[in-house]
């Protein structure tokens, strides 16, 4: 499905929706919990909705209404799934699922989409061995589809840091083994926010984490989960596009939902939207940005943010001089590589980059129309559109339904505040 974006100046206001991050371990985390655990203002993108499918094949009932999820969860008692197990594109939820399936006495086959089966999950599969369960790549090199058959009985083992879907299972695992879990981080560790939103989990279910310094982790074990109702907080990587659009526009956005006490790391995006010279105020649960202010160039670093990285590579465009942004070579191996991608097809638009392996370069100045290609990516496909709000001349951008993965109201919110962008 293709989308047309043009020029347009926005206006208003919109709510952003739950944070896609918490609401999959939520899922986890309920499901492991014996009993009912209340989930309200989830994702209802596929990635957790392929997180529901996955918990059930593990024994939990889980209802999703439209503002609450409920979960009846099955604690220890977990199912050995009577199926493979398809996570589809979401790399959080085959991680936790590694993790689940090496809780479970018994074989469990795990495998995702074609973007999924390029990921490499090989050093979580040697932690957990480590640790005492059993996996089996059956392509070799770490990658889907993946057997494990556990169960954990906890101990040590090491791992690197430079993704954090390796290292979160292991911390969502420990407390229910038997002998607790020590993890060594053997290089830099990277994505830390995500690191946090998981400990911010287990802390809320009562155990504590010893943390030094994201190099090294220990967590005790004999533990078990109970339910919870929680609310999942709004979602800082879906607003940053928004924000965005209204900075590089002549435009005032006010998002409302989003908490800026949260964990997550992405709202990082309100610093740089001020590095850059926009007009930003939050006040509450309310974030306003004003446009039609000259933007100019700005350095980031992604370490811990890697998702924004398209779309600051869009802000970049719109930034007067020199726009560098710093440790995106994790970003690099997500659904596609992001920094290569989005140098691509702004390219087409007529912005211009210098890549390297760990950084990106843009030079700011103005976009044209042009027909550019989404790559099967929703934040391609979404920073794009962004970018079309801005360009002289109408945007043609493949791929519209990919949003549907991390945040399916994104045109509706758009379209709500002003945006040109229909479905072609």
């Amino acid at each position: 499905m293709k989308v047309l974006a043009r020029p347009s100046r926005l206006s208003g206001s919109a709510t952003i929706s739950g944070n896609k991050s918490n609401t999959i371990r939520a899922v986890f985390f309920g499901t492991l919990a014996a009993g009912r655990s209340v989930i309200r203002n989830p994702s209802q993108g596929k990635d957790s909705l392929a997180a529901v499918e996955v918990c059930r094949r593990f024994g939990a009932a889980i209802e999703c209404g439209a503002g609450t999820w409920t979960v009846d969860g099955v604690g220890m008692d977990l199912g050995v799934p009577s199926d493979v197990i398809d996570t589809m594109n979401s790399g959080t939820t085959l991680s936790f699922a590694l993790a689940t399936a090496a809780l479970t006495n018994g074989f469990s086959f795990i495998t995702g989409d074609y973007q999924i089966r390029r990921r490499p999950y090989g050093p979580l599969l040697n932690a957990l061995q480590e640790l005492g369960a059993v996996t089996f790549s059956s392509r070799g090199q770490g990658l889907a589809p993946v057997a494990v058959h556990g169960v954990l009985r906890g101990g040590s083992c090491r791992i690197s840091g430079f993704n954090s879907q390796w290292i979160s299972p292991l911390l969502f695992a420990a407390p229910l083994t038997r002998e607790g879990v020590s993890i060594k981080v053997v290089d830099e560790p990277l994505e830390r926010g995500y690191i946090d939103i998981t400990i911010g989990w287990l802390r809320r279910q009562g155990i504590e984490v010893e943390n030094r310094d994201y190099q090294a982790y220990r967590v005790e074990g004999g533990k078990t989960y109970r339910p919870f109702e929680e609310a999942v907080p709004g979602c800082w990587t879906s607003a940053a596009y928004p924000l965005v659009a209204a900075a590089i526009t002549d435009s005032e956005v006010v998002l409302r939902g989003l908490r800026c006490d949260d964990f997550q790391r992405d709202k990082s995006i309100l610093e740089v939207l001020r590095a850059a010279g926009a007009d930003v105020e939050t006040a509450d649960d309310a974030i306003r940005v004003r446009g039609g202010r000259p933007l100019s160039g700005f350095e980031a670093d992604c370490l811990d943010c890697p998702d924004n990285m398209p779309i600051l590579a869009v802000l970049g465009t719109q930034a007067a001089g020199r726009t560098v942004l710093r440790n995106i070579h994790h970003a690099r191996v997500k659904e596609t590589d992001r920094p290569a991608v989005m140098a691509r097809e702004l390219t087409k638009m007529g912005a211009r980059f210098e890549l390297s392996d760990d950084v990106l370069t843009i030079y700011g100045g103005p976009l044209r129309g042009a027909s550019v290609e989404g790559h099967d990516d929703h934040r391609v496909v979404m920073a794009c559109t962004v970018a079309a709000l801005a360009a002289r001349g109408e945007t043609e951008i493949s791929g519209a339904e990919w949003v549907s993965i991390s945040f399916p109201e994104f045109f509706q919110v758009m379209r709500s505040l002003g945006a040109e962008a229909a479905m072609a």
